[in-house]
């Protein structure tokens, strides 16, 4: 069985480079791809993650984290996180099959929830897309009300039956490059700010971060396969770097 996300991330991959002038983002040693042996002795299996970056201009990091097995779990978990400097959301999407069902949430994340400047001009082009698409799929349910302040109302997310393939590519697919296509709108129209406000962005990044850091719902899972030492590292150093990133431009490393 082929990595049931391959063409999502393909097409991020091609609409990335076509749009934005792409460089590499550096990706720490152990993290580029990780293999493990899952599952009861009489049936092992092969579970493999494999890690992605870039960045551009406006973009700190775009990073795609990649969970591969012979069956579920097919994981991606694609996020671009913006740069301080440019007033944009974060893209988010998680796309998850696991032996339960598939599980899909897309956003264009706010950094600053209750500042009107900042996401009306977001909810605006993203209404139209969600409502389209929201229509076309079951809600998923209520999310955690600590979790409130870091999706937007344009937050798409639903649970599909495992053999709903269909749903995935009539109606998520599109979902998520309306979606991808609204983000990069939004950066290759994105003008540079400064000073305070240039501060509250980043301290808004930092909450977000921080969260999901703390909060991850990959956790468990990668701890599974992998052990806690290497995803506490995974997590922190790859996956939610922002603090270890400030931490090195601070100090003048590369």
């Amino acid at each position: 069985m082929s990595w049931l996300w391959k063409r999502f991330l393909d097409h991020a991959k091609s609409r990335m480079t076509e749009r934005l002038a792409l460089t590499s983002y550096p990706i720490p040693a152990g993290f580029e791809q990780k293999r493990a042996m899952t599952g009861p002795r009489s049936r092992r299996s092969e579970v493999t993650t494999t890690s992605w970056a870039v960045k551009a201009p406006a973009i700190r990091q775009a990073r795609a984290a990649c969970v591969e097995a012979e069956g579920p779990p097919h994981v991606l978990n694609f996020v671009i996180n913006p740069d301080h400097h440019y007033d944009l959301p974060f893209f988010g999407a998680d796309l998850v099959s696991l032996p339960g069902g598939h599980l899909i949430a897309l956003d264009l994340q706010p950094v600053l929830k209750r500042d009107a400047s900042h996401t009306a001009p977001v909810w605006k082009r993203l209404q139209p897309v969600f409502e389209r698409w929201r229509s076309r799929l079951p809600d998923g349910g209520p999310i955690p009300q600590e979790a409130e302040p870091y999706f937007s109302k344009g937050f798409l997310w639903t649970r599909l039956p495992l053999d709903d393939e269909t749903s995935l590519e009539t109606t998520v697919f599109p979902a998520f490059v309306d979606y991808l296509e609204i983000y990069l709108d939004l950066v290759c129209e994105a003008r540079p700010v400064q000073g305070d406000r240039s501060d509250a962005l980043l301290a808004g990044q930092r909450r977000y971060t921080d969260y999901r850091a703390e909060k991850d719902p990959a956790r468990g899972m990668l701890t599974r396969f992998y052990g806690s030492d290497w995803t506490e590292a995974y997590i922190h150093g790859f996956l939610f770097d922002l603090e270890s990133a400030q931490t090195s431009s601070q100090s003048g490393l590369p």
